[in-house]
């Protein structure tokens, strides 16, 4: 006999179930979507007016976007359509606002090659181009890296072979122009236009070179034994200011150093070329420079000059007067200062900062003269390079949060409005995306360890369920409580999303050696090549996470890129037990190789102690006791990693049995070029992940 109401039960729970159904379909999402939002970069104000540019990189295709007060309705100035791995960058605008220089493609590697991740049979180069903000294709101007758009003149100069070249900007014949010995960089132009500074870097010491343009004579201001660089025009044009760093044999690389010979700042007369000492950094702790993200690590503001110093442990802002004197603290407290630039008018800093929220970014801004900070955005935002109009009237940004990725933005009177609210995609999965939350566990030795856990969207109370950890790369990154301010990690955070969205608990690990945290947490004792203490932050997250009543303590992975990769590959060769499987993305296993590859001087012959302490502190050292399976990933035109890094791993693992699974990108570099091999990439680590960690 049917129950009262029996009926109706039924189908309630029908309805309720259909409900639920499409509730979990909506939560999924594919590797795809989550990464189909066009990343901003090289955001640029016009020098006159209330125009700004920027790159938008979508889905691979790079383009170039401005918009234009009152309106700032953003629009697409390039026309770029292909996936082609070429880069976007160097925006500058042109004296009057009327074109932007810009250059594309990628820089050469130790032979000579461009990046051609598509393996075009034609090759590819990198040519520096204009383009009108009015409309039209975008010219040619010439082949070469660095433009620097003289203030007057119509001349831009940039390098090419070794040497200063110019152009007009109406194209032509380019010119070789400077030749001079040494490394040559640092393009910086006088007020006027009527010189160009720049930096000549020879090994051991660096001189600061002007090249007038009436006398066509090269004059060297006050050169000596040490490093000089980041010259700074003053704006009447007579004197620049620059950092002198003394003279010392290159350390080798991931060795702490928390103090060594202070450096210093000079200004110097361009016409006698003598300089003067105006500040000079206490000794012990920031006596060893330590810089932001700037045009340039010195801004003269008025007769003061702006600089990063990291006196009480932490970077921060400070101004010194022109003339020489004590140095006034701007920005107070404890936490790190990331991007600086000037205000329209020269008189203000606009900085972006973690102060009191360590794990994300808000932007400020203070006078170079002093005074109190003020906070210009606030709440879970993330916001960095910050720019201020011409005409003073609007401050554009980039910014994203835990859902929302990033893009560019306008601050004006207060409120915030995104510029180009239509470029990103209407199934972009914001609203079922996590927000992860800060976690502060203990790494194996004790310390405290920050770090951002993504949770499953539904879970079960008494389920188990598989767990990852992630790790940056740099090892100088932070990973934040949103998606990232640099592509790079902008792309992790969304794998991690999606392995959170597919049931796992992904816990991103910001290790010792990485920034945000102070200079003793940065310049870890023993960390890299000379110790790899690193290793307790990553078996302490592992045990962080098999003691949780959530996580399956038999599948626990782990994935990284880099320096990420590498301590991916540490995890497994020395605790197996604990993790169950990893993908290792252009990762270090032999410190030696590596330090070779940035230092070509560095013989193991030479430097035996630390050649032991390296290998030691690799993940070649302990390949013996590796027994979890691994993916690689790896493209062989890798700058920054030796694509012989994995060609050797492999030869050990299979000599040892070990299970690998590798994907091997021809001629891609480092920072994958190309969307599709972004997407290649982590499509096969989800799948390796759910073949090795998630039970049937």
């Amino acid at each position: 006999m049917r129950q009262p109401g029996g009926r109706s039960i039924a189908l309630t729970l029908i309805a309720v179930s259909a409900l639920a159904g499409q509730a979990l379909a909506q939560e999924r999402f594919t590797v795809q979507q989550v990464m189909s939002s066009p990343f901003p970069s090289d955001l640029v104000a016009a020098p006159t007016g209330s125009a700004v540019a920027w790159v938008f990189n979508e889905r691979g295709v790079r383009n170039i976007w401005m918009a234009r007060g009152p309106d700032f309705a953003a629009r697409q100035l390039t026309t770029y359509e292909e996936d082609d791995g070429q880069a976007i960058s160097n925006l500058q605008w042109t004296p009057d606002g009327a074109s932007i220089v810009f250059v594309r493609g990628g820089g050469t590697n130790r032979s000579g090659e461009y990046p051609n991740p598509l393996s075009l049979p034609e090759g590819v180069t990198r040519e520096i181009m204009i383009v009108d903000t009015a409309g039209g294709e975008p010219r040619v101007l010439a082949e070469g890296a660095s433009p620097s758009v003289a203030p007057t003149g119509n001349v831009v100069a940039y390098l090419k072979s070794g040497a200063i070249w110019k152009v007009t900007l109406e194209g032509g014949e380019p010119e070789a122009w400077i030749k001079a010995r040494g490394g040559l960089g640092s393009l910086r132009w006088s007020p006027g236009g009527s010189k160009l500074a720049f930096v000549s870097s020879r090994g051991d010491h660096a001189f600061i070179g002007v090249f007038d343009r009436g006398s066509e004579r090269i004059t060297w201001l006050d050169p000596s034994v040490d490093q000089d660089n980041n010259p700074v025009w003053s704006p009447d044009g007579a004197r620049i200011a620059f950092i002198r760093t003394a003279a010392a044999r290159r350390p080798v690389p991931f060795v702490e150093r928390r103090s060594g010979e202070p450096w210093s700042i000079r200004v110097a007369d361009v016409e006698s070329a003598a300089s003067r000492e105006i500040w000079r950094a206490d000794p012990g702790v920031g006596s060893v420079f330590r810089g932001v993200v700037a045009s340039n690590q010195l801004l003269w503001s008025g007769d003061r000059i702006v600089f990063p110093w990291e006196k009480n442990g932490w970077t921060l802002l400070y101004s010194v007067p022109a003339n020489g004197g004590d140095a006034r603290l701007l920005t107070p407290g404890e936490f790190e200062v990331q991007y600086a630039a000037l205000s329209a008018d020269g008189g203000e800093i606009i900085f972006n900062s973690n102060q009191g929220d360590i794990d994300r970014r808000n932007l400020w801004s203070v006078s170079a003269s002093g005074g109190s900070p003020t906070q210009l955005t606030r709440g879970d935002g993330i916001e960095w390079s910050a720019v201020e109009t011409a005409d003073g009237a609007a401050i554009a940004f980039l910014r994203s949060d835990a859902r929302s990725p990033a893009r560019p933005a306008l601050l004006v009177d207060g409120d915030i409005r995104d510029l180009a609210p239509d470029a990103i995609p209407g199934d972009f999965p914001s609203a079922t995306l996590v927000v992860p939350q800060q976690v502060i566990f203990p790494a194996a030795d004790g310390m405290p360890i920050h770090g951002q856990l993504f949770m499953p969207p539904r879970t079960r109370r008494g389920e188990r369920y598989p767990a990852v950890l992630f790790f940056h790369g740099g090892s100088r990154r932070q990973m934040v409580l949103g998606w990232h301010y640099r592509g790079y990690y902008h792309n992790a955070y969304a794998l991690n999303q999606y392995l959170a969205s597919r049931g796992y608990i992904v816990l991103s690990v910001n290790y010792r050696s990485g920034i945000g945290y102070g200079m003793e947490f940065r310049e870890a004792l023993n960390y890299g090549a000379n110790g790899a203490s690193e290793f307790n932050d990553v078996l302490g997250a592992g045990l962080y996470l098999r003691a949780r009543d959530d996580v399956d303590p038999n599948a626990i992975g782990l994935w990284g890129g880099s320096y990420g990769g590498y301590l991916t590959a540490l995890g497994l060769a020395r605790a197996s037990d604990l993790f169950a499987a990893g993908v290792d993305v252009h990762g270090v296993h032999d410190w030696n190789m590596v330090i070779q590859n940035f230092y070509p001087a560095y013989d193991t012959l030479r430097f035996p102690e630390v050649a032991d302490a390296a290998f030691a502190s690799s993940p070649m050292a302990d390949i013996d006791t590796w027994r979890s399976p691994v993916l690689l990933i790896h493209g062989d035109d890798d700058r920054n990693v030796p694509f012989s890094e994995t060609v050797d791993l492999v030869m050990a693992l299979r000599v040892r049995g070990v299970e690998f699974e590798q994907l091997i990108f021809p001629d891609e570099v480092h920072g994958f070029l190309t969307h599709a091999h972004w997407l290649a990439a982590y499509e096969a680590a989800a799948d390796f992940f759910d073949r090795k960690l998630k039970r049937d």
